[in-house]
């Protein structure tokens, strides 16, 4: 059985777009799941080159989100939006897997 796709919103694909053409870079943004911050696990992301042979890859707008298999483990059908309020801007991954996060939304527990 295959994992749950992962989506990237057009928020975050407009977001992802405008960082790669600032950088002179593929529009392709990395997410990927460390171990570390106040819940256990924490995401990571980069603009990526390209994806990795044994690469997930979704799109939207012509951009691209990667995540590597070990990863993909711990966030199958999450939504990875770009979101911008008063306390500032940043990329938020909605992860129905997570039975516990932090208050900074970087970090989650299984």
């Amino acid at each position: 059985m295959s994992p749950e796709p992962l989506i990237l919103t057009p928020s975050a694909a407009k977001r992802v777009a405008f960082l790669a053409s600032k950088q002179a870079r593929p529009a392709i943004l990395r997410l990927a799941v460390e171990g570390g911050g106040c819940s256990g696990f924490q995401y990571k992301f980069d603009l990526a080159d390209g994806p990795d042979a044994d690469d997930s890859v979704s799109e939207t707008d012509g951009v691209k989100l990667v995540v590597d298999p070990m990863s993909l483990d711990l966030i199958a059908g999450s939504t990875v939006d770009f979101v911008e309020s008063l306390g500032g801007a940043a990329f938020k991954v909605e992860n129905p897997q997570a039975a516990a996060g932090c208050g900074c939304g970087a970090s989650f527990g299984i």
